[in-house]
C-alpha cells in the first residue's frame, strides 16, 4: 500500500470544500487543501495539512433540499434520504416531522473514541510506547480511534442503511460534540452518496424544515477543537492519574477540570477548619406609633409621594397607625454596633470604631432603655427599581434548578435533554442569552396577553454577554416554537420533573421581556437616651412594590433563603421625623459568626463559570465524577470534600501546582476556544502543553511529560496522605492519615478510624482525641463449651468479628443485625459454626451454608444461591438447599428484589412509581422498579429522604444504562477456560483512525473475557481512561442520557 503522507503541522483554520458528485468509483474527486497527499488510494483516508483525516468526501450544503413548510419536510429528488441523529428519542421526534422517503436513525452517541484499555488497542499498535495513551505524541498527536465495542452493532446497522440511501443528512447537535459525532460518522460510514450537514437548535416542524432547506458543511474548526480537548484530557488523565495510584490509593483520577473543581471544594473546607467563631450580641426592638394619623399613600399609590413628603397624599383610613415597627440597634454613643462582618475568620474583632456587645452588656443596656422615650429621628425614602434576569443558558439553568427545584446538575441536564428531544425547549447546551426575533415576539406577546400591555416595555430587551467559545448554540434556552405553550398547556403531557423544569424555563423566558418592577424603599432611624445617659440608635428598613413588573412571572431563587426576602415587601408604619414611639419590647439577641458556607452544586457551577474554568456543557458530568471518585459527598445539598480529596489536592498543589492553578486552567480554556475559532493551531498548542517549550518563558514550559517524570520520585507518599489537625496539650501533632482502607487519626502510636459521615471541619483536635480515647471494642465473651477456647469480639478494619485464641484462630464476621455491645457468647458460638456443613448431594459433593461479602448463601461446588435472610444460615436444611440450588440463578439486583425492602419511600416524581431501599450485592440502593441507584457516602437507609432518593435515581438515569459486558458474537462466554475454535477477524479501517483492526486484535476470539483480555487482572482494573478511571469522568466523560452517551468538553 502506498505510504501515508505525514504532515508536521495542523492549519490554523480550515476551509470546507464543496461536495462533488460521486464518481464512477463511488468517491468524489480529491478536494480541499493543496497539501493533501495525492498518493492516497481510493477509499482510504488521508491526513490533510490540517492534521485531520478525510475520507475523500465532505458534508456540504450545495444542492440543499427544498420543500414546503409545515409538519412534513420534503427534499428534492427521489430515493430514500437517511437522517442520522445522536439519540433514539430525538430520532423518533424528527421522524414524525419528515414526510415519505425519509428514514431517521440514531448513532446512540459517539461511535468512535480513543481506546479505553490496552485490550482495546489494535494489534498493529500494541507495544508502541504511545499505545497506552491512544495518542501518537511523536506524530503530531495523531489520535488512535476505534469503534467502541458496544457501538459495533449500531455501526453495522448504519452502514447497511447508508448503502440503500440516496442522500445522507448528518443531523447531530450544533455544538462541538455534535460536530465531532457527525465527522466520525462520515469517517466510519464512508458514504458514496451526497452528504449534508443539517443543524437546528429546536425540534419543531418549522425548524426541521429550515434545516432541510439550509444544510451546511461540517465545521472543521469545531471538530478540531473537540479532538484537541479529547487529546488534552487523555494526556492529562493518563499521565497524572497513575501518580495518584502510586502515592495515594488505586482507582483515583485526575482531570483538567475535575481536579480544579475538587481544589475549590477543599479550599473552602480548609477555610472552615481554620475558622473560629466569635460571639456578639444585639438588641431587637418592637415599637409602635403614638400619633393619631390617617394612613397615607401618594397620588400614584407610592408612600411619601405627596407634595409634603412622607405622610402627604390621599387619605386611606383613620386612627392610630397599627403596623408595628421592628428595628435593630445599630449605634451606641455614636459608635456602630459590631456585626458578623466586623470579625476575622479567626474570631478577632478587626473593625475599628465599633462597639462589641456581649450578653451581659446587651441585657443591661436593654434594661436601661426600657423606660426611655423613643422618637423618630429620620425617614428616608428612595425609588426602588429592579430589572428582569436574562433567559437561561446552561450554567444559569443548572444553578436555578438547583436552588428552586433542588435538582442536581445531572438531573437538570437529563430532564432538559428529554424536553429538547421531545420538542418542548430549544437546545440546552448554550452559552448565549440571546433570543431570536421570533422568540422575542412570542415572549412579548405572551406577557402582554397574560399580564397586560403595561407589563411589556416599549422595546424588546437584549442581554449582552461575552461568549468566548462561539461554537456553542447561538440562542438561550427557551420554550420551543414560534408560539410558546404555557405550562398549563403541557402539564398533561409531561412527567413531574419535566413539567417543573419547563415551567421554570417558560417563566424565565417570558419574564426576561417584561417591564421592571418598581416601588419605594424606606429607612427609618429612631433613638433614645438610656437611664445612664447613653445614646442608642435603632434602624428599620422596608420596601413597598407598587408595580411588580416581571415579578408577576418570575422570582429568582437563592442558595441563602434569606436572600429571597429581597423580592418580598416589608411595609413600615407611616411615621414622620419627631414622632414619639411606644416601646413594645426590647430583646437581646446573641449571634455567632458562621464559617464560609460549603458549596452547593449551584454555587460551584457559578464559581467555575466566574473563574472561566470548564464549559457549561461539562459542569454536570464534572460534579458527578468528583462524587463517583469519592472526592466529594453530599450533606443535604452541600458538597463535602473527603480526606482523600485533601490528599489528592495537596499532592497536586505541592508537586503539580500549575495543573490546578485557576488562572492557568482558565487560560487553557481560552486557548481551546481559539482553536475552535480557527485562530490557533492545535498541534502546536498540544506540543507546548505536553513537551514544553524548553525556554522556561511559557506557563507550560516544562511540559506535562517532563513534569510527571521529574516529580514522581520526589513525592513522599506518607507526607501527602497526612493532614495536620493541630497540636495536643503536650505539644505533639495530631494528624489524619489517608490509608488504604480509609482515613484514620493518629497520635503517636495510637490510631482510630474516622467515621464515614464525619465532615473534615467537624474533626477537631478534641473530636479526634475522643475517637482515640474510645474503647477499642474488644470484648471477651467467654469460653467455647465445645473447644475450651476463649472467644473475643473485636472491631476490625472490615467490620466487627469474633475470634478464638487458638492457633490458628477461628474467626467469623458479625451478621448485619448484631453489634459488639450486645453480642452474647451463644451468638458467637453460633457464628463460629459457619460455614455450616449441611450434607452432601447425590453426587457426593458437599453442601454448605455460608455468610459472605454480599450476604448469606448456600454453596455446592461452583454453584451458589443467596438466602433470603441471615437467620436461614442456621435453619436451612440439606433438602431446602438442594431445592434452591436446582433453581435458575437470579442475577444482579433481581435477586435482592425478592427480599423485603429495607425501607419504603414515597413516589418518584419522574416515573410516578414508589421508591424503596433494598440491599444489593454492593450495598443498599434505592429503586423505583425501573432504575437502581446505589446510596452514596453520607446516605444511610435510616435517614435518606424522598427528595434525596429521587435525586439519586435522576442522576443514575442521566448517566444512561450500564454497559453490559458481553462476549463478542461468535465467542464463548467471557471467563470460560475453553472455547470453540471459531474466530472473527477484525476488518481494516482507516489509516488515520488507526483502526486497521478496530477494537482489539483478537476481537471475537475464543479468549475474549478471559484473563488475557485483562478483565480479571488488576492491570486492566487500573487502566484508566482520560480522567484516570471510568470514562474521563471529569472533562469529557460526558453526560449520558437514555439516548446514549454524549461526550462533553
Amino acid at each position: 500500500m502506498p505510504a501515508r503522507t505525514k504532515t508536521t503541522t495542523r492549519a490554523t483554520a480550515r476551509s470546507s470544500a464543496p461536495v462533488a458528485e460521486p464518481t464512477e468509483a463511488g468517491l468524489p474527486p480529491e478536494t480541499g487543501s493543496s497539501e493533501a497527499s495525492a498518493d492516497v488510494p481510493a477509499g482510504a483516508t488521508s491526513r490533510t495539512a490540517n492534521g485531520r483525516t478525510e475520507a475523500g468526501h465532505s458534508a456540504n450544503g450545495s444542492g440543499g433540499a427544498t420543500g414546503a413548510h409545515g409538519s412534513r419536510a420534503t427534499g428534492s429528488g427521489p430515493g430514500n434520504r437517511l437522517v442520522i441523529v445522536e439519540s433514539p428519542a430525538k430520532a423518533k421526534t424528527i421522524a414524525g416531522y419528515l414526510g415519505p422517503g425519509w428514514q431517521v436513525e440514531s448513532s446512540i452517541g459517539h461511535i468512535r473514541d480513543l481506546p479505553r484499555s490496552a485490550a482495546d488497542v489494535p494489534a498493529a499498535h500494541k507495544g508502541k510506547p504511545w499505545a497506552r495513551l491512544g495518542v501518537d505524541v511523536d506524530n503530531d498527536f495523531e489520535p488512535l480511534y476505534i469503534v467502541t465495542p458496544d457501538k459495533k452493532p449500531q455501526v453495522s446497522k448504519l452502514k447497511a442503511l447508508v448503502k440503500d440511501a440516496s442522500e445522507l443528512y448528518l443531523a447531530t447537535d450544533e455544538d462541538r460534540e455534535g460536530e465531532a459525532i457527525a465527522w466520525h460518522l462520515l469517517q466510519t460510514l464512508k458514504p458514496t452518496v451526497p452528504v449534508k450537514r443539517m443543524v437546528f437548535h429546536e425540534i419543531t416542524p418549522q425548524a426541521i424544515q429550515r434545516a432541510v432547506d439550509n444544510p451546511r458543511d461540517i465545521d472543521k474548526n469545531l471538530v478540531n477543537a473537540q479532538e484537541t480537548r479529547r487529546i488534552l484530557d487523555r494526556l492529562y488523565g493518563y499521565e497524572v492519574s497513575p501518580v495518584l495510584w502510586k502515592k495515594v490509593m488505586p482507582r483515583l483520577s485526575a482531570g483538567r477540570v475535575q481536579s480544579v473543581a475538587t481544589r475549590i471544594l477543599v479550599e473552602r473546607e480548609r477555610a472552615r477548619m481554620r475558622f473560629h467563631s466569635a460571639e456578639y450580641w444585639n438588641i431587637e426592638g418592637l415599637f409602635g406609633a403614638t400619633v393619631a394619623r390617617q394612613a397615607w399613600s401618594g397620588a400614584d399609590g407610592t408612600p411619601g409621594s405627596g407634595p409634603d413628603g412622607p405622610g402627604a397624599g390621599s387619605i386611606r383610613g383613620d386612627g392610630v397607625e397599627k403596623t408595628p415597627l421592628p428595628a435593630t440597634l445599630i449605634a451606641l454613643n455614636g459608635n456602630r454596633i459590631a456585626t458578623g462582618r466586623d470579625f476575622s475568620p479567626t474570631g478577632q474583632l478587626v473593625s475599628s470604631g465599633v462597639t462589641r456587645l456581649d450578653e451581659a452588656t446587651a441585657r443591661s443596656l436593654a434594661e436601661r432603655l426600657a423606660d426611655a422615650a423613643f422618637t423618630v429621628r429620620s425617614v428616608e425614602t428612595k425609588p426602588y427599581r429592579r430589572s428582569p434576569y436574562p433567559p437561561f443558558m446552561t450554567s444559569t439553568l443548572q444553578q436555578e434548578a438547583g436552588r428552586k427545584l433542588r435538582f442536581s446538575s445531572q438531573r437538570t441536564m437529563q430532564v432538559a435533554q428529554r424536553l429538547y428531544e421531545n420538542g418542548y425547549i430549544t437546545y440546552m447546551r448554550t452559552d448565549s442569552t440571546n433570543l431570536s426575533k421570533t422568540a422575542l415576539t412570542a415572549a412579548r406577546a405572551q406577557a402582554a396577553s397574560l399580564y397586560g400591555p403595561e407589563y411589556v416595555p416599549a422595546r424588546p430587551r437584549t442581554y449582552a454577554k461575552k461568549v468566548k467559545n462561539a461554537q456553542e448554540a447561538h440562542e438561550a434556552i427557551r420554550p420551543a416554537g414560534d408560539h410558546f405553550r404555557t405550562p398549563g398547556e403541557v402539564r398533561g403531557e409531561l412527567d413531574v420533573d419535566s413539567y417543573r423544569l419547563y415551567e421554570l424555563i417558560w417563566q424565565r423566558t417570558v419574564a426576561s421581556q417584561m417591564a421592571d418592577a418598581r416601588g419605594t424603599s424606606a429607612t427609618i432611624r429612631l433613638g433614645a437616651t438610656s437611664s445612664a445617659g447613653e445614646d442608642a440608635e435603632f434602624s428599620a428598613s422596608g420596601k413597598v412594590i407598587t408595580f411588580p413588573g416581571f415579578l408577576r412571572a418570575y422570582v429568582e431563587g437563592a442558595d441563602d433563603p434569606d436572600a429571597e426576602l429581597e423580592d418580598r415587601e416589608r411595609r413600615l408604619p407611616d411615621v414622620r421625623q419627631g414622632d414619639p414611639l411606644t416601646t413594645r419590647s426590647l430583646t437581646p439577641r446573641g449571634h455567632t459568626t458562621s464559617p464560609p458556607a460549603r458549596f452547593t452544586e449551584a454555587s460551584l457551577v457559578k464559581t467555575l463559570e466566574e473563574l472561566g474554568i470548564g464549559r457549561p456543557s461539562t459542569y454536570a458530568s464534572i460534579i458527578g465524577t468528583i462524587q463517583d471518585r469519592g472526592y466529594v459527598w453530599k450533606k443535604g445539598s452541600a458538597l463535602v470534600p473527603s480526606f482523600v480529596a485533601f490528599a489528592v489536592v495537596g499532592l497536586l498543589e505541592d508537586h503539580f501546582t500549575r495543573l490546578v492553578d485557576y488562572r492557568f486552567t482558565a487560560t487553557m480554556e481560552d486557548d481551546l476556544d481559539d482553536i475552535a475559532a480557527g485562530t490557533a493551531a492545535s498541534t502546536d498548542w498540544l506540543t507546548r502543553f505536553y513537551f514544553g517549550t524548553g525556554d522556561g518563558t511559557d506557563p507550560a514550559a516544562d511540559g506535562l511529560k517532563h513534569l510527571v517524570n521529574e516529580r514522581l520520585g520526589e513525592i513522599d507518599a506518607r507526607e501527602v496522605n497526612s493532614i495536620p489537625l493541630g497540636e495536643t496539650d503536650d505539644g505533639t501533632l495530631l494528624v489524619v492519615r489517608v490509608g488504604r482502607y480509609g482515613p484514620y487519626v493518629q497520635h503517636g502510636e495510637r490510631r482510630a478510624s474516622v467515621p464515614d459521615d464525619l465532615a473534615p471541619d467537624e474533626l477537631t483536635v478534641d473530636k479526634a482525641l475522643g475517637l482515640l480515647a474510645a474503647p477499642s471494642g474488644d470484648r471477651m465473651l467467654g469460653i467455647d463449651p465445645a473447644s475450651g477456647a476463649t472467644i473475643t469480639a473485636k472491631a476490625g478494619r472490615f467490620g466487627p468479628y469474633v475470634t478464638t485464641d487458638t492457633d490458628p484462630p477461628r474467626t467469623s464476621s458479625l451478621l448485619r443485625g448484631m453489634s459488639l455491645e450486645t453480642l452474647t457468647l451463644d451468638d458467637a458460638v453460633r457464628l463460629l459454626t459457619l460455614p455450616r456443613i449441611l450434607g452432601a448431594g447425590d453426587d457426593g459433593e458437599e453442601v454448605t451454608a455460608q455468610n459472605g461479602r454480599y450476604g448469606p448463601y448456600v454453596k455446592k461446588g461452583a454453584e451458589s444461591r443467596s438466602l433470603e435472610s441471615e437467620d436461614q444460615l442456621f435453619t436451612v436444611t440439606l433438602d431446602e438447599a438442594l431445592a434452591l440450588l436446582s433453581q435458575p440463578k437470579a442475577r444482579g439486583r433481581r435477586q435482592a428484589a425478592q427480599s423485603p425492602p429495607l425501607r419504603e419511600l414515597g413516589t418518584d416524581p419522574a416515573s410516578g412509581k414508589p421508591m424503596v431501599v433494598r440491599e444489593g450485592r454492593f450495598g443498599p440502593y434505592v429503586t423505583d422498579g425501573e432504575t437502581n441507584a446505589s446510596l452514596r457516602k453520607g446516605d444511610t437507609v435510616e435517614t435518606i429522604t424522598d427528595e434525596r432518593a429521587a435525586e439519586l435515581l435522576a442522576d443514575r438515569r442521566a448517566r444512561g444504562p450500564a454497559t453490559a459486558k458481553r462476549p463478542a458474537r461468535g465467542t464463548a462466554k467471557a471467563g470460560t477456560a475453553k472455547t470453540g475454535p471459531k474466530t472473527t477477524k477484525a476488518k481494516p479501517d482507516t489509516a488515520k483512525s488507526g483502526t486497521a483492526k478496530s477494537g482489539t486484535a483478537k476481537t471475537g476470539t475464543a479468549k475474549t473475557g478471559t484473563a488475557k483480555t485483562g478483565t480479571a487482572r488488576s492491570k486492566t482494573a487500573r487502566t484508566v481512561t482520560d480522567d484516570g478511571g471510568g470514562s474521563d469522568g471529569s472533562d469529557d466523560s460526558g453526560s449520558s442520557s437514555s439516548s446514549g452517551t454524549r461526550r462533553t468538553d
